[in-house]
């Protein structure tokens, strides 16, 4: 009787220690992003951000009484090694939920791995094929390139600029941004009168801009890209004499872009998030208060300036930490449906409200259209 009694008690107390083990067991946050590479720049504040804002939130007690622990890889912008990293972060890592994929390319690499492994997913890339279709376990936090070339398509209305001549980079973004140019173009009363692309880590983009400057009728230009490559086109078209209205899609949404194009980016116009014009935005604008915050917040820990790709990590984290917290729990299905049932959330990129048939959650009025002035940004027109 007396041993069946130990018995007992043995195991309450074995249980009450897994238990209290569970407890302080760390929710494994998993990353993979482009920190070097052609992509460093977008890699780069992505890592910052998500280091530390989980050291911040530990500081505070953590998520559900337990800490968070960042487990990152950097895949060198290159999709094939982001692969192979989200293997690792899924087979032995062992995470809860994995953030990342700071281009469409590395994204779309893990796709397949994190459906398979029913691992809530949220990535830092821009290109529409993320999320549609919908994917389970699927979610993003950038605008898309869809949105992009509709909000650039609705400053060239404006501005009576139809005929119009598309660069784009032949990188996954890049596919799927000529892609959804193309596709939307019309809807804009916009004809593609010249279309010409350009690889990654090209390092002259002269002889596709000189049949661009070459095309008649051509009235506006359209770069589409991440990177330094849009930089360098942008040295390119300047050198070329090439005085066409100029735009860019939302990969170069930084001010390493202004750094690297120099005097070259004046006048470019790009859609762009709050972050790059926080001073500009009006003072009962919702999202002034979380990228004020924000941005105060990197410049002090960082001494460099904000990007919108740090944004994106910023937003991925916080919807994490936010579906974990509605999900009381960090299990993996149900952190994805709460994800999924995510309402009213303002972050760095706009709000968001997800639902089973869009996983990013973003309309066009997230997006500020703004013009490079002096070698400032320029917030241009409303919402």
């Amino acid at each position: 009787m007396q041993a069946s009694i130990r018995n007992t008690l043995f195991g309450l107390a074995l249980a009450v220690a897994a238990g209290h083990a569970s407890a302080n067991e760390p929710i494994k946050i998993g990353s993979v992003l482009s920190v070097t590479g052609p992509a460093a720049f977008l890699g780069d504040p992505e890592l910052k951000t998500l280091q530390m804002y989980v050291e911040d939130i530990n500081k505070k007690g953590g998520v559900l009484g337990r800490p968070l622990q960042l487990v990152h890889y950097d895949d060198g912008s290159d999709a094939n090694k982001a692969n192979g990293f989200a293997k690792r972060l899924i087979d032995d890592d062992k995470v809860d939920v994995l953030i990342g994929g700071t281009t469409t390319g590395s994204t779309m690499s893990m796709v397949p791995l994190v459906e398979r492994a029913g691992l809530p997913f949220i990535s830092l890339a821009g290109a529409v094929p993320i999320i549609e279709p919908v994917k389970k376990w699927v979610f993003k936090t950038p605008h898309t390139d869809r949105m992009a070339a509709e909000k650039i398509f609705e400053d060239m209305k404006k501005r009576g600029l139809s005929k119009v001549a598309l660069l784009s980079e032949t990188s996954g973004f890049g596919q799927s941004g000529k892609k959804e140019t193309e596709a939307v173009a019309g809807k804009y009363g916009v004809s593609l009168v010249a279309n010409e692309t350009y690889g990654p880590k090209d390092t002259d983009m002269s002889p596709q801009l000189t049949k661009i400057k070459n095309t008649p009728g051509v009235q506006a230009l359209f770069i589409f890209g991440l990177g330094q490559g849009p930089a360098i086109a942008t040295k390119n078209y300047k050198q070329l004499g090439l005085t066409l209205p100029l735009y860019h899609a939302h990969g170069v949404a930084s001010e390493e872009f202004i750094k690297l194009a120099g005097p070259a980016a004046e006048g470019v116009r790009l859609p762009a998030t709050a972050l790059l014009v926080i001073d500009k935005l009006d003072a009962k604008d919702p999202q002034k208060p979380v990228v004020t915050d924000y941005a105060r917040a990197f410049q002090a820990r960082w001494k460099t300036d904000v990007s919108s790709f740090g944004g994106y990590a910023y937003d991925g984290l916080m919807l994490t930490v936010d579906a974990i917290k509605r999900a009381g729990s960090a299990d993996k299905a149900k952190v994805r449906d709460a994800l999924e049932a995510t309402k009213g959330y303002v972050g760095a990129s706009g709000k968001v409200n997800m639902s089973a048939s869009d996983h990013m959650g973003l309309d066009l009025s997230a997006f500020r259209l703004v013009e490079i002035k002096a070698g400032d940004w320029a917030l241009l027109g409303s919402k």
